[in-house]
């Protein structure tokens, strides 16, 4: 048995070594980003990291001359309102979707899958216009509604797989203890699909976190900046100066939460698209 088990990983390993030379890879890499990020720039570009001590400064001072906390602060409401909005706005649509049986759902989910093709270049323009002509440019709000509208299909052809699997006979078990459409879907059908929910929002949490397009486009006042688009001027800003050392500290501000987010449900990811696998 003992050889027969050692037989099967060896011949595994060919599938094993390129993984585990991508993650030695990847470590080195982001522990070489940390370090800087506390070195000075002297230290980056003789490769001495962390030979002339330890320097926080590179943190505080971002905070402290380039207003970074403010773009933080952006960054969390954007990505909490919009996920929060996403999956009111997607939920019941993809349950009406999956359960429902009505004339015209066919050409609805065709609509909506369609809608997953098209490049966020070749609405941004019809979309700032539409902006323009209701003058909400520059407010917060917009970027929230842009993207809430632009994950909405997305998050609609993901969630039916799970709504269209919840057994009917919850539903009608429902009924007949006298709760009605409304109260089922919030209070029975959301808790079994809560695993897609929870998936749907985690992916976009680190897509909206990360997302710099719209923000370029939509968000052209300094107060409503996000933290993506801020740390584009704070390259430029510390390149020029040759602050090297608060150039990756601005990466890892940006880059840690949602690392820290994806370290601890990337177990919740794998199992909700599991589930909806094995649902669909």
């Amino acid at each position: 048995m003992r050889s027969v088990a050692m037989r099967k990983k060896m011949n595994l390993l060919p599938a094993y070594i390129p993984l585990y030379a991508w993650l030695l890879f990847s470590v080195i890499l982001f522990g070489w980003v940390i370090l800087a990020s506390l070195s000075s720039t002297r230290d980056i570009f003789t490769n001495s990291l962390l030979k002339s001590g330890i320097h926080f400064s590179n943190y505080t001072d971002l905070f402290k001359e380039q207003d970074i906390g403010r773009y933080f602060a952006n960054s969390v409401i954007y990505t909490i309102t919009a996920c929060i909005g996403i999956v009111a706005v997607a939920a019941p649509a993809a349950y009406m979707l999956g359960r429902a049986q009505f004339r015209g759902r066919g050409l609805l989910n065709m609509m909506f899958m369609s809608a997953l093709a098209i490049p966020s270049i070749l609405i941004s323009i019809p979309l700032f216009s539409i902006f323009v002509e209701l003058k909400l440019t520059g407010s917060i709000i917009t970027l929230i509604l842009v993207y809430i509208c632009t994950n909405v299909p997305f998050a609609v052809f993901f969630l039916t797989s799970f709504f269209s699997s919840v057994p009917k006979e919850l539903e009608e078990s429902a009924a007949m203890d006298g709760c009605g459409p409304i109260r089922a879907f919030i209070q029975i059908i959301l808790p079994v699909a809560q695993p897609g929910i929870i998936t749907l929002s985690i992916f976009n949490f680190l897509g909206v976190w990360n997302e710099y397009f719209f923000a370029l486009i939509f968000s052209n006042d300094a107060n409503s900046r996000t933290l993506a688009l801020s740390l584009q001027s704070i390259v430029y800003g510390y390149a020029n100066t040759g602050n090297y050392g608060g150039i990756f500290a601005a990466c890892m501000v940006v880059f840690l939460p949602s690392f820290i987010v994806y370290l601890f449900v990337s177990k919740r990811i794998i199992s909700g698209l599991t589930v909806g696998a094995v649902k669909g």
